[in-house]
């Protein structure tokens, strides 16, 4: 038994739960009555606007939709208000129920995103692709590798960043003899940086893995590679190893999302298990909110992303800094379309499919491995200890004092050495073979 000095900071404890679980009742209440009037204000506008009011997932699944495609996520989200009607307005007819597939009209900016150079300059591209960044073998550090073929790396960023991450850590600090014998390609993946950001995508994981093969693997003819990925862009990441397990040295996963469970309810465990709906702690109130209403989101998304000139202009006036920090730059480079549809269809979508492409992993014998911080507040660091259980043979490391993001940022040259030290320990695994 416990100690009777013990009992009042236990029950103290129990209190302050009880009181959170209220609070938090009450605000989410108040949101989901707010999300339901925004989700007649969008529609009046968007009619406004556009002269129609474009789908949204406040109803349930209309006849049609791939299920498989979509997270169950979007429309299971509970709303105690989501199927009121109000008098003298008609609830979404047939005509809304699809975004539209026309060319044309996907690449027509809306009324609510950002329309300057910078955020639209992916329209101009004729084929479409990814934006890429390239780093070929430096002429001088090869010299000493010549004859001997040149590996290739893809690197993946996570949610609401950019190739950036990789360009702005691991680019910069590359040692000679990895400057003349690896080619990296840092991709902007589907709806987040330079990269396109299509109205008529839904941004499911399948279309992210086409967009890599389209504009990555196909185009320069790869034939083996590894993979970095951070956070969601690893399991883009996955699905990118399992489709091409034959072709892949080595996968190094950095805070990667793994929560195993039964494939029917992957997606809404995900869902509650990284944006449960808690005030406390702040990120998981944040996450909560971006990731639970699609129309209070994109409130937060008009304000920010559509003006984000005018925030950058202000900081940097601030800071009296004539460059603001990549993370910040990046932070508004999408659109509310392209981050919700990832965040669901990707994060929470991708769950059920994860054991599938584990176990495809360890059947072909592809190297993985995985680093964490451990003071992860995103992901939680029992995913990485999960991937421990789902593939004995992978290297997990949990680096100390590190979160989310610090993962790699702040020790962008031990990080570096370390993606050099699994490339050259895989090569020396799985043999010499061509680029």
């Amino acid at each position: 038994m416990l100690p009777a000095s013990n009992f009042p900071g236990k029950w103290a404890g129990y209190l302050v739960e009880i009181l959170h679980v209220i609070l938090s009742f009450i605000v989410f209440l108040g949101l989901d009555f707010l999300e339901t009037l925004l989700c007649i204000m969008y529609r009046c506008l968007d009619e406004f606007f556009e002269g129609k009011a474009p789908h949204c997932y406040c109803e349930k699944r209309t006849d049609g939709e791939e299920e498989n495609e979509l997270s169950e996520t979007l429309y299971g989200r509970k709303n105690l208000f989501g199927q009121m009607s109000f008098p003298g307005y008609p609830r979404k007819g047939k005509e809304c129920d699809k975004v539209t597939s026309d060319h044309q009209r996907q690449l027509v900016n809306r009324w609510s995103d950002c329309g300057c150079e910078s955020c639209v300059s992916w329209m101009k591209a004729g084929d479409q692709k990814l934006h890429l960044v390239v780093k070929e073998p430096s002429q001088d550090s090869s010299e000493g590798s010549k004859g001997n073929p040149i590996e290739n790396v893809i690197f993946l960023h996570g949610f609401l960043c950019s190739s950036s991450i990789w360009t702005e850590t691991v680019f910069q600090n590359l040692s000679e003899s990895v400057k003349g014998k690896y080619r990296l390609f840092a991709v902007d993946l589907l709806g987040f940086g330079k990269s396109p950001k299509p109205r008529d995508s839904l941004y499911t994981l399948r279309e992210h893995l086409d967009m890599i093969e389209q504009s990555v693997i196909c185009p320069f003819d790869l034939k083996s590679f590894h993979l970095v990925a951070h956070s969601m862009g690893c399991i883009i990441a996955l699905a990118v190893a399992a489709k091409y397990s034959k072709s892949v040295k080595s996968i190094t996963l950095v805070a990667p999302p793994y929560l195993p469970s039964s494939k029917d309810g992957a997606s809404l465990a995900v869902l509650n298990r990284l944006a449960g709906r808690r005030l406390w702690p702040p990120l998981l109130f944040g996450a909560a909110f971006m990731s639970w209403y699609e129309h209070l989101g994109r409130c937060v998304c008009f304000f920010v992303c559509r003006n984000h000139r005018a925030w950058e202009s202000l900081l940097k006036l601030l800071t009296r800094r004539r460059d603001l920090n990549f993370i910040i730059m990046d932070l508004p480079r999408h659109t509310h379309h392209s981050a919700w549809h990832s965040m669901h269809n990707v994060i929470c979508g991708g769950a059920k499919y994860m054991d599938d492409y584990l176990e495809s992993l360890i059947e072909n014998k592809v190297k993985l491995y995985v680093i964490q911080g451990d003071r992860d507040q995103v992901i939680p660091i029992e995913c990485s200890v999960n991937i421990r259980r789902k593939v004995p043979n992978a290297e997990v490391t949990i680096v100390p004092n590190a979160d989310h993001n610090s993962v790699i940022l702040g020790r962008e040259k031990d990080f570096t050495e370390t993606l050099e030290q699994i490339w050259v320990s895989s090569a020396d695994i799985n043999g010499t073979g061509p680029g």
